[in-house]
């Protein structure tokens, strides 16, 4: 399955993508410490943005399978950018935080965290970039 991505650049470090099947749109800045005014989400941002909806999209998944509702449970995704040998991502850490009295069960949350790490957006990264996660149950 393909999904087409159009991008337009708006000026002033601007870029307004639009989602080919659904029409929504959203717009990037360059961050205030490359040169933008950081009035948005940088691409880099979405890229850790993609991982933490990703990691939640799949622990959905997996507990909607096994008739445990994960409502609640949030993600904190901190990206650490690095300028040597050149500037990208060098660090997404990933802390989830399930409510308490979500997934009590051991296998439940082996089954989580298996699931967390095998997200398509983690798999995809770059095997530079260090990208823990972490699980907190309340």
């Amino acid at each position: 399955m393909s999904v087409n991505i159009q991008a337009v650049y708006t000026g002033n470090l601007g870029v307004r993508a639009t989602h080919g099947p659904s029409g929504n749109q959203l717009t990037t800045d360059a961050p205030v410490d490359n040169g933008g005014q950081g009035t948005s989400f940088s691409p880099t941002d979405l890229v850790a943005t993609a991982l933490g909806s990703c990691v939640l999209t799949i622990l959905g998944l997996v507990s909607q399978r096994h008739d445990v509702d994960l409502t609640g449970t949030k993600v904190s995704v901190t990206k650490e950018m690095i300028a040597q040998p050149v500037r990208r991502i060098g660090r997404l850490e990933t802390i989830v935080t399930v409510p308490a009295g979500l997934a009590n069960d051991a296998a439940m949350r082996d089954r989580l965290e298996a699931a967390a790490r095998k997200c398509p957006v983690h798999q995809s990264l770059h095997p530079d970039i260090d990208a823990p996660i972490t699980f907190i149950y309340e």
